[in-house]
């Protein structure tokens, strides 16, 4: 049977380009969001032009009780994942500290951190029954340095960064690799939806340079997970040519 992939946030960017790279080599997929259009199409696209079989979920990752009520409600044979992509993750604003919104902070820790830690122990069961499993998380430049006014959002993916470091601790006797991906700057809605659809912000992070594309870290996360069964890439930090770190970025 085909090897099956389970992507959280696959309805856009590093989500959506993930489905599309596992899927061009004949990995089935699960894949999950609020935007159950957007799933629709893209398994419809997945299913005609790779003929692997897709299964789309609709819920909301801050939500526990949906997390884990989709993964246990999952047919028997999609239960045999392989690989699950914690990518769903979001920033909201751009603010000073003092000026910063409690409900962007409570978003996207609710997103980025809860969320993902909801998934992770949801699909964990599978994995140890199994006794094999690849878990990647998608983090952040951001969970490496803070800059100025990015607060909540670098805070929540420093969490991420710490807790795939101790994922990958606890889970070392049930064989289970955790990577963790950090995309420096990378052209996708993520900046729309951080100036909550300012198109001309949005636009302005990415002017002047060439930032990252989805499809290379899709190439990347696929990389990892077709390493041979004994190698794990544990931590990988990704920028453009133009991006140094958080800090520094030629234009």
């Amino acid at each position: 049977m085909s090897k099956i992939i389970l992507i959280t946030g696959a309805s856009s960017g590093f989500g959506k380009a993930i489905a599309e790279t596992f899927a061009a080599a004949g990995w089935n997929c699960i894949i999950t969001g609020r935007r159950a259009d957007r799933l629709t199409a893209l398994a419809s696209e997945l299913t005609k032009q790779y003929g692997v079989e897709v299964l789309t979920s609709v819920f909301d990752i801050q939500d526990r009780k949906a997390v884990f009520n989709a993964i246990e409600t999952l047919p028997a044979a999609w239960k045999q994942i392989d690989v699950l992509v914690n990518n769903a993750g979001l920033a909201l604003g751009r603010d000073s500290f003092e000026n910063a919104s409690l409900d962007d902070w409570d978003t996207m820790f609710d997103t980025n951190v809860k969320g993902l830690m909801y998934m992770s122990k949801a699909v964990l069961p599978l994995f140890i029954q199994q006794q094999k499993g690849h878990i990647i998380n998608i983090g952040s430049t951001a969970g490496k340095e803070v800059y100025k006014d990015g607060n909540g959002y670098c805070a929540s993916k420093h969490a991420v960064d710490a807790i795939s470091k101790a994922m990958r601790i606890d889970l070392l006797p049930h064989h289970i690799k955790v990577t963790a991906i950090h995309p420096g700057a990378a052209e996708t809605e993520f900046s729309l939806v951080r100036f909550k659809g300012d198109e001309q912000k949005a636009g302005l992070v990415y002017d002047g340079y060439k930032a990252l594309e989805a499809k290379d870290i899709a190439s990347i996360a696929f990389y990892a997970a077709t390493l041979p069964a004994h190698v794990c890439i544990n931590d990988l930090t990704v920028t453009c040519l133009s991006q140094a770190n958080s800090f520094y970025l030629h234009k």
